[in-house]
């Protein structure tokens, strides 16, 4: 009986042979794999970020000083303002509004200026052309897609702010 010699796995090759070589070609494949997936996604992220930018931060600064004077102005007038989006029978947006005074008499000589905001993509807002059907009640409608939006509503007089609200709505 003659025994054969058996070294491994009876195919007789050698196992292949870690050089420097293949070492420096699986580093550059990897850090090639993990570049080029880096530059697919700073891509994807540059072209579709519809965030907010700043590009002053000293003129923002000074820009919310106004702001806080603003609103404390308005508090101290007590208008009441009222909004309400509901559907109407065409598909659309319908946005009712009523502002009236500290005594409770409808707002005279008022632009409103109303919007609809996505909370993650400015470039999907929309203003609403309202119209002033009587003094202190303005109408307008929109065709927005159903979602979560914020309702920015500013009133101005002689092309100053004197009212603004932000609120979240959930259209339907």
């Amino acid at each position: 009986m003659h025994l054969a010699n058996s070294s491994g796995g009876g195919t007789g090759r050698r196992p292949r042979e870690v050089t420097g070589r293949i070492v420096f070609i699986c580093f550059v494949a990897f850090f090639g794999v993990v570049a080029g997936v880096n530059a697919i996604m700073v891509r994807a992220a540059v072209s579709t970020f519809g965030g907010i930018e700043t590009e002053n931060a000293y003129k923002a600064g000074l820009a919310f000083a106004n702001e806080i004077a603003a609103a404390d102005a308005q508090k101290e007038r007590r208008w009441q303002v009222r909004a309400t989006v509901l559907p109407d029978a065409q598909g659309f947006q319908r946005i009712e509004m009523f502002a009236r005074d500290a005594a409770d008499r409808p707002l005279n000589g008022l632009t409103a200026i109303v919007a609809l905001h996505h909370p993650t993509n400015r470039r999907s807002d929309q203003a609403i052309l309202m119209t002033e059907t009587e003094p202190g009640h303005f109408i307008g409608t929109t065709a927005l897609v159903a979602g979560q939006w914020d309702l920015v509503i500013d009133l101005e007089r002689d092309g100053e702010r004197m009212f603004r609200s932000k609120s979240r709505v959930v259209l339907r």
